[in-house]
C-alpha cells in the first residue's frame, strides 16, 4: 500500500451547483414519480375535486377544499421533479475507469475511523440519499471529505459533532441500487385501483427471480 496523504476539503468545494448529478437508477425513480403524479394521481384528485364541487357550497365543502389543497401540493411536486430531471447529469457508477480508482461521484468507499471501525458508503446525488442503504450525498460533509481520495489516503471529516480522521481502505465502482419509487398507499390513484407501472429496477428483479 502506498503512503497515504491527509486531505482536507476546501471551503469552496464543490464548485458546480447547477447540475444535478445522479445515478441512472436515481433518475429513473424521479421519472417514475413524475409520471405517476402527472398521469395518475393528479387526474384522480381532479376527479374528486370535480365531484366535490358538484355537491354545493364550496366554501364549506371539506372534500373540495382538501382536494384543491392536494392539487396545489401535487403541482408543486411536479414542477420540482421536472426541474430536477431537466438539470440531471447522469453518472453511471458501472462505467469503465482507468488507473487506480479514486472516489468521485458514484464511488463506493470502505473506510475506517480512528478507532478502527469500518463503514462502507456509496456517494450519490442529493435526490438519492438513503442512510438505510449507506447512500450519502456528494455534497455532504462525509462525501466532500472522501472526494478524490484513494485506498491508503487519510482524510479529515469536519462534521457538526467534531473533527474525525478517516483512513480510506478501498474505492470501487459498481451498480448502486436506489430504492425504486413506490406508489403511496393512500393516494387517490391507489384508491381507484388503477394499474401501476413497474420501474426498471423492479422489472430487473423479476427477471432475475424467474
Amino acid at each position: 500500500m502506498r503512503k497515504g496523504f491527509t486531505r482536507k476539503p476546501q471551503a469552496d468545494e464543490p464548485a458546480t451547483r447547477g447540475k444535478n448529478y445522479i445515478t441512472p437508477s436515481g433518475l429513473q425513480r424521479l421519472k417514475d414519480e413524475h409520471r405517476f403524479l402527472l398521469t395518475r394521481d393528479r387526474p384522480a384528485v381532479t376527479e374528486v375535486v370535480a365531484w366535490a364541487a358538484s355537491n354545493g357550497d364550496r366554501s364549506e365543502n371539506a372534500d373540495y377544499q382538501y382536494g384543491k389543497r392536494r392539487l396545489r401540493q401535487i403541482d408543486g411536486r411536479i414542477r420540482f421533479l421536472a426541474k430536477r430531471i431537466e438539470a440531471a447529469e447522469v453518472v453511471d457508477p458501472e462505467a469503465p475507469r482507468a488507473g487506480q480508482p479514486r472516489a468521485f461521484f458514484g464511488a463506493t468507499v470502505r473506510y475506517a475511523n480512528a478507532a478502527g471501525a469500518e463503514r462502507v458508503v456509496s456517494i450519490v446525488g442529493t435526490d438519492e440519499v438513503d442512510l438505510n442503504r449507506n447512500h450519502i450525498s456528494w455534497v455532504s460533509p462525509l462525501g466532500r471529505a472522501l472526494m478524490k481520495s484513494a485506498a491508503g489516503d487519510s482524510v479529515v471529516l469536519e462534521a457538526p459533532g467534531g473533527t474525525e480522521y478517516l483512513t480510506v481502505l478501498e474505492v470501487r465502482y459498481e451498480r448502486i441500487s436506489v430504492e425504486p419509487f413506490r406508489e403511496p398507499p393512500g393516494s387517490e390513484a391507489s384508491a381507484k385501483g388503477l394499474p401501476r407501472r413497474r420501474s426498471p429496477d423492479e422489472e430487473e428483479t423479476i427477471r432475475r427471480r424467474s
